[in-house]
């Protein structure tokens, strides 16, 4: 997916993020993930395990009504929680 120009920079919507109960763990999850990051890749930059991992992306999937990675992303996006 090719990533929005953030004009001015980037504020994030934290009102969508508290409404969707999205924790501060899963948001850095959210945030990598919407960088292009695989799940090792970022349980590597997290210090998770891949497991764990795998635990976050599925309650991001749950909580934004996702089937896959680009529909949760392109959710996120919309609701301005990524740029």
């Amino acid at each position: 997916l090719p990533r929005r120009p953030a004009a001015g920079g980037f504020s994030p919507n934290e009102r969508a993020r508290a409404s969707l109960g999205i924790t501060d763990r899963e948001y850095e999850v959210l945030r990598l993930l919407a960088g292009g990051c695989s799940n090792k890749q970022i349980a590597r930059q997290l210090e998770l395990s891949p497991n764990t991992v795998k635990t976050h992306v599925a309650r991001l999937f749950e909580k934004l009504k996702a089937v896959r990675r680009t529909e949760a992303i392109l959710i996120a996006r919309d609701l301005g929680l990524v740029p």
